[in-house]
């Protein structure tokens, strides 16, 4: 069984910085495309930033130049790394990813628990 698990939220004054990571454990054979998703109390999940298996990245316009996303394969993490926040960043951010489970390439989506972060002065 898989598990996905988020840490490093929090609460961060605007302008300030948090760097979330998301741990996969369990037995797998590989990791195919990461991400971090987000929701606003009153909204709906949206994607943030996310990377593929090949460690291409991409981000939200309203993210991009403050957050980073990358994978570190060997310890089976992602992170993300948020810079400059705003107030409008608040929320649970979740970690997703696709996960090949068997060697015939069959393919589990997991999130993970959820982490807060708020942003406020």
């Amino acid at each position: 069984q898989v598990q996905v698990a988020e840490s490093g939220g929090g609460w961060v004054k605007p302008g300030g910085s948090l760097r979330l990571s998301c741990v996969l454990s369990g037995s797998f054979f590989r990791v195919h495309d990461t991400a971090w998703y987000r929701q606003a109390p009153g909204k709906q999940r949206e994607l943030v930033a996310g990377i593929t298996d090949r460690g291409t990245p991409y981000y939200i316009d309203s993210v991009k130049g403050r957050f980073t996303i990358s994978r570190d394969a060997i310890k089976r993490a992602l992170y993300l790394q948020a810079d400059m926040l705003k107030p409008d960043d608040t929320a649970v951010y979740y970690c997703n990813a696709d996960i090949v489970i068997k060697e015939d390439g069959t393919t589990w989506n997991g999130w993970g628990q959820g982490i807060q972060v708020t942003v406020s002065a």
